[in-house]
Order: structure tokens, then C-alpha cells, then sequence
């Protein structure tokens, strides 16, 4: 009889210590996050007492070089430790990743060594939060249309304009911002408690209730010359990033998929209707065998990506691949959960329902489903069909 979700024994195709890290993190989410995160979720908040503990165990700053407190693990080891955090949470895994891919990436590759010197360790340790500030109210799938400006001003800039959708960003000491500079994208690093910044909080989602999502405001905002990060211009720069956090969430994705998957088995087993567990009948059965397909083909997908990455063979239409059909996957894999639990669905006894509002979201960000449909597109075609 098949128990867990490794149809393939992909556990063969990992190394000794990448198994190591998967159970290290693993026994953390269970043990940290689990008994805390659907009160968090129910409350709206983020459960801020986990981050030293990931910190700890070295979550933070995964691929960047020691000197700057990161841990120079590979690229599958990373996402080995978004897979099983989103096990436990999207919210969970999502402050995980805007901490390694959109805040301490963009500092280490398009920073200066004084900026790496000042942010990494402390990022790294969780002494400080970072956010990354490019979404905007009226441009969310075209970047390149931001509105937000830099102006110089002596040995100043003035940053004026609006971000939305910032996970992290109420919590941030740092906010990594793009911002129009003479008409060229440019990156910034902008402080908590600078004149004309606000981080605002944004309530009433039904959707990472468990992550802090906020509006970033610049109102004639003044930063030292010093604060822009020289090496980042034009509009690579924060895409670079985002694939990066795409990366990271195609893994996480599965391990959502997974929790959803033995929570569906677990009750399939042990619901009875008709005398009988609801696990006997072949509409239930037919509904476990696709999500144990779909994982295992998840899987495969990340763990390929994974490699290609520190090979450096990986494109960001590879990541485009990887993200849309894994987050698909596992919302699916969430809905089919809910359908086998009927009403006990619904109840945060279960992770489900939690599991499938989230997904919603992350289906959504870092490239909307669709536009990673029309990335492939071009790659199939070389046509562009944005406009």
C-alpha cells in the first residue's frame, strides 16, 4: 500500500543533506508552525516568533555567501526549505521569500559592499525585515508603467508615489523600492521611519491571513544618494528578482499540495458512509490518484529546476513553467481536498480551506497564471502577445 505522497521515491534523486535539510525543516514547521498558524491566520497577523527560528536554522540568506551571514547552500536546497515551509503556511513560505529573493538578493548582486555589509547579516539573523516595493495600484502585470519617482536633489533623492501588495511591508526595516529615475527604473533602499514613508496595513483579506500585506506611500520621501542600489537600472533589475521568487515558490507550492493530499488520504480512510470509508469508493479514489499524479509530476518539475538552476542552465521561461503548473496543480489538489472532507472542509480543524484561500493569491502574484501562459507563448512562438 502506497503511504505518503513519494510515488516515485524522488527521495532517491536528492542528496544526503538535502534530505537532512527537508527533515530539519520539516520537524521545525511541525513543531513551530502547525500548532500556532490557524489562530495566526484567524487573527490576521503573522506569527512573528517564528522568524528567529528560522533564522537559526539558516532559512535567510540559503545561497548567499558566509561572509554576509548567508549559508552557500545550493539552489535545491533552498527550495527544498520553501517546500516544506509552505507545508505549513503560503504566508509562512511567502515571508521566507521576500526576505532571500526580493530584499537580500537585490542587495547582494545590485548593492554596494557598504549596503551588503550593513543589511545582509542582520536580514540573515532576522534582526531586521526587509519588503520589495514594485507592485503599484494601477500596475500590477506591466511594471514598466510605474508611476512612482526619484528626483535628484543634492545628495538626496525624493521619492513620490504608491506600492501595493507589499507582503512584509508594515513589518520592514528595509523596503527595497523601483522607482522612475529621468525616465530609467532604479532601485532604492528605503528605512523605516524615514520622513514622508508609510507602510499601512491592508485588512480584510479572506487570503494569507497569516502574512502582513501592506501599502508602501512616498511623500516627498527623502533618502541619502547613498540608499540607491548603484548596479540596478532598467526594468532586469526587479524582474531578476521576481525570478527568483518565482523559483522558490514553484516548490513551495508542492508543499502545499502535499498537506492538502495526506489530510484528503488521512480522512478518506476513516470517514465512513454507507458502512463503509468514503476511501472505497472510486469517485474518492479517482480524486486521490490524480493528486498523487500531480505531485509526483510537481515534484519531478521543481527538483529539475532546481538542478538546471545550479547549473546555470535555468531561464526565467523555465521558472514561468515551473510556477504556473505547480501553483495550478495545488490549487486543484486543494479544491479536490475540500470536496473529499464535504462540510468538515470548511473547519481550521483542517488545513485545507486555509490551504486553497491561499492559493488563490499565490496563483495570482509574482505573474499572474495567465502571464506566465503568454511568457511560454513567446518562448513557443516568439511572438509577444502582452498587448
Amino acid at each position: 500500500m502506497q503511504t505518503g505522497s513519494d510515488f516515485y521515491n524522488i527521495d532517491t534523486l536528492l542528496t544526503e543533506e538535502e534530505r537532512l535539510v527537508r527533515g530539519t525543516i520539516r520537524s521545525f514547521v511541525d513543531r513551530e508552525v502547525l500548532p500556532v498558524i490557524e489562530e495566526a491566520a484567524r487573527e490576521g497577523r503573522f506569527p512573528m516568533q517564528i522568524a528567529s527560528g528560522m533564522a537559526s536554522l539558516g532559512v535567510f540568506g540559503v545561497n548567499l555567501p558566509e561572509e554576509y551571514g548567508g549559508g552557500g547552500a545550493s539552489n535545491v536546497i533552498y527550495g527544498i526549505m520553501m517546500q516544506e515551509l509552505e507545508r505549513g503556511d503560503s504566508g509562512v513560505r511567502s515571508f521566507a521569500s521576500v526576505q532571500n529573493s526580493l530584499v537580500m538578493f537585490p542587495i547582494h548582486r545590485y548593492g554596494t559592499e557598504e549596503q551588503r555589509r550593513q543589511w545582509l547579516p542582520r536580514l540573515a539573523a532576522a534582526e531586521a525585515i526587509g519588503c520589495f516595493g514594485l507592485t503599484e495600484p494601477d500596475h500590477g502585470s506591466d511594471p514598466g508603467g510605474m508611476e512612482t519617482r526619484a528626483v535628484r536633489d543634492g545628495d538626496h533623492f525624493v521619492l513620490n508615489g504608491a506600492k501595493m501588495w507589499i507582503t512584509n511591508g508594515s513589518l520592514a526595516d528595509v523596503a527595497v523600492v523601483w522607482a522612475k529615475l529621468d525616465g530609467v527604473v532604479r532601485g532604492f533602499l528605503v528605512e523605516k521611519g524615514t520622513p514622508g514613508f508609510s507602510a499601512p496595513e491592508m485588512k480584510g483579506k479572506h487570503s494569507l491571513r497569516a502574512s502582513v500585506t501592506s501599502e508602501l506611500v512616498f511623500q516627498d520621501c527623502r533618502i541619502p544618494a547613498a540608499n540607491m542600489l548603484p548596479d540596478a537600472e532598467g526594468l532586469k533589475a526587479p524582474l531578476s528578482c521576481l525570478t527568483q521568487a518565482r523559483f522558490g515558490i514553484a516548490w513551495g507550492a508542492v508543499g502545499a499540495a502535499e498537506a492538502c493530499y495526506d489530510t484528503a488520504v488521512d480522512y478518506a480512510k476513516t470517514r465512513k458512509q454507507f458502512d463503509r470509508p468514503i476511501g472505497s469508493f472510486q469517485l474518492v479514489q479517482d480524486k486521490l490518484a490524480f493528486m498523487l499524479t500531480e505531485i509526483t509530476k510537481a515534484r519531478l518539475l521543481a527538483v529539475h529546476l532546481g538542478r538546471m538552476k545550479d547549473a546555470g542552465t535555468m531561464t526565467f521561461a523555465h521558472v514561468s513553467m515551473a510556477k504556473r503548473n505547480n501553483v495550478d496543480i495545488a490549487l486543484r489538489i486543494a479544491r479536490l481536498s475540500r470536496d473529499i472532507l464535504g462540510a468538515n472542509g470548511i473547519l481550521d480543524e483542517y488545513p485545507v480551506m486555509r490551504h486553497m484561500n491561499n492559493l488563490e493569491s499565490v496563483r495570482t502574484y509574482e505573474g499572474t497564471h495567465d502571464i506566465h501562459t503568454l511568457i511560454l507563448g513567446q518562448q513557443i512562438t516568439g511572438i509577444a502577445a502582452y498587448t
